[in-house]
């Protein structure tokens, strides 16, 4: 609070000192007026200034949806908080204020000029988001460790850096270290970087900065796969079969399964499972596979029903422009006709016959709103049709795969209660020559014992395949419905739009004609 009157009592971002601060620096003319007429709408707003506010906290700017530079230098605000609607903001000065911790910026991705000057900020971090970052100032801080610089290496639009006045800017090799870190820097601490200086550092430093680029390289590659996994993995998810390009499903039949893992020791159940498996996976594959494939047909429906509807209403709007452009140019010569005709009842008669002609154009334009309705209704439907079909279609192959997969759980349940019948009759003779564990052994007290046994693990085995199964149909239907449900309400929502403005023109045009004033046009 040292750089404010310590006798002014902190401020809140409330509602009227942010009007204010908007009328303020609104503008002055008759824009400024009418919007204190009309009142002020803040997701309209561009710039605000709040500097010099004894301001403790940053409150209140959720509204501000539009805001591109904002000013809060010189208060008192400890915490960067409150900022997380301002995504269109491209430059931001907190300067000169008591914050510790860089935060609370991770939304602000359109940011491109950031100043902390003077501040008690001691790490540089927390700034990942801002990609497009091209200024930073943080001179006159607590920085201390030049390893903060590194920090910095991963903008690669940043052009001007200011840490003058940090406890870093005093040592010896300063200047040199961040030339070399940062080779795209071209102003540090308010100067240019001077050819030979940016060549003397990059010598300076080539063997710790090869090292580093080689690190930055191989971190770069792993990112670059690790996106590309995420992005295979939403196109699998978009077709509803993630995970079923492998054993996921089989290993998660096998993850609780108790019994059935206990069981595995068995003689001769290695090898049963093995096979199983194959051929399991095998199914999962071929669902996999049929999935991606009607995932396409699903999308070139859509493509071929999105062209269909926006070549309707281009020619729809084409055809309403046509008939507009035909009125306005006959209006206004019945304008001038009417503005050059010295008789009262001539002029009087032609008032109405371009009412007339006004009434006429409000009929066409709703005669094709009403033909394009018709028509995109029509299409909406045969869409409908197609995609449901489509994906009752996907659901009833998928439902046929699974019960192979049913089918094959079944047979190898049934082979594995034989072994188990057998080994417990190996058991209870005494001829069982494989040393088992005593958990299995402990199976093979009885015979309702291992029956029970192999029983539970069938048991999870089909429920894991009927779960994949119902969330998969579950999923595929309620994207269907909520894909028709959206064309739909936006059919609705595109022909009221369109009515409105029909609606807006011919009143407009109605209005100008009934306040058209005979004293002006007599004379």
């Amino acid at each position: 609070m040292n750089r404010l009157c310590q006798s002014m009592e902190p401020r809140v971002m409330d509602d009227d000192l942010l009007k204010l601060a908007v009328a303020e620096q609104g503008p002055r003319e008759e824009a400024g007026q009418l919007a204190k007429q009309e009142g002020i709408l803040f997701k309209d707003v561009p710039s605000l200034q709040l500097d010099f506010q004894n301001i403790l906290r940053i409150d209140n700017l959720w509204q501000f949806e539009n805001l591109r530079k904002l000013q809060l230098d010189n208060n008192i605000i400890e915490r960067i908080e409150g900022l997380e609607n301002l995504t269109h903001l491209v430059w931001l000065d907190l300067s000169f204020n008591n914050i510790e911790t860089i935060e609370g910026l991770d939304t602000l991705v359109n940011l491109e000029d950031l100043s902390l000057f003077n501040n008690r900020i001691s790490k540089i971090d927390s700034l990942d988001a801002l990609a497009k970052l091209q200024v930073l100032s943080l001179g006159n801080n607590q920085i201390f460790n030049m390893m903060n610089v590194i920090y910095l290496r991963r903008f690669k639009d940043l052009r001007t850096l200011s840490l003058s006045g940090n406890p870093i800017s005093e040592a010896e090799d300063y200047k040199m270290f961040v030339c070399a870190y940062l080779p795209d820097l071209v102003y540090l601490d308010f100067r240019r970087i001077d050819d030979l200086t940016a060549k003397l550092a990059e010598v300076k430093h080539q063997y710790t900065i090869d090292e580093l680029k080689h690190r930055e390289d191989l971190t770069q590659v792993q990112r670059e796969e690790a996106q590309a996994r995420r992005e295979e993995l939403e196109e699998h998810k978009a077709a509803f079969i993630e995970h079923l390009d492998g054993s996921f499903l089989f290993d998660s039949m096998y993850a609780e399964d108790v019994e059935g893992n206990k069981l595995s020791y068995l003689p001769g159940v290695s090898e049963l499972l093995e096979a199983y498996k194959d051929k399991f996976v095998i199914i999962c594959l071929n669902i996999f596979e049929y999935g991606l494939k009607q995932q396409e047909k699903r999308k070139m429906e859509i493509d071929t029903f999105n062209e269909c509807i926006q070549e309707a209403i281009q020619e729809n709007q084409e055809q309403g422009k046509q008939k507009i452009a035909e009125f306005e140019e006959k209006h206004l010569l019945n304008l001038s006709a009417i503005r050059d005709e010295p008789e009262m009842p001539v002029i009087e008669m032609k008032i109405v016959e371009c009412g007339e002609d006004i009434t006429q154009l409000f009929n066409t334009l709703m005669t094709l709103e009403m033909q394009l309705v018709e028509q995109l209704e029509e299409t909406i439907n045969i869409f409908e049709r197609n995609i449901i079909d489509l994906v009752g279609l996907f659901i009833e192959n998928v439902q046929s795969l699974m019960a192979q997969c049913r089918d094959l759980e079944s047979h190898h349940h049934e082979k594995l209660l034989e072994i188990s019948i057998n080994t417990l009759e190996k058991t209870a003779k005494g001829e069982l020559d494989e040393d088992l564990p005593d958990d299995v052994r402990a199976l093979f007290v009885d015979k309702d014992t291992i029956v029970n046994a192999v029983g539970a693990s069938h048991d999870i085995h089909l429920l894991k395949i009927d779960n994949r199964e119902d969330e998969l149909i579950t999923r595929v239907n309620s994207w269907c419905t909520h894909l028709v449900d959206k064309i739909h309400t936006d059919e609705i929502m595109r022909n009221r739009k369109r009515v409105k403005e029909i609606n807006q023109y011919i009143d407009h045009m109605q209005n100008e004609l009934d306040n058209l004033e005979f004293g002006d046009i007599l004379d």
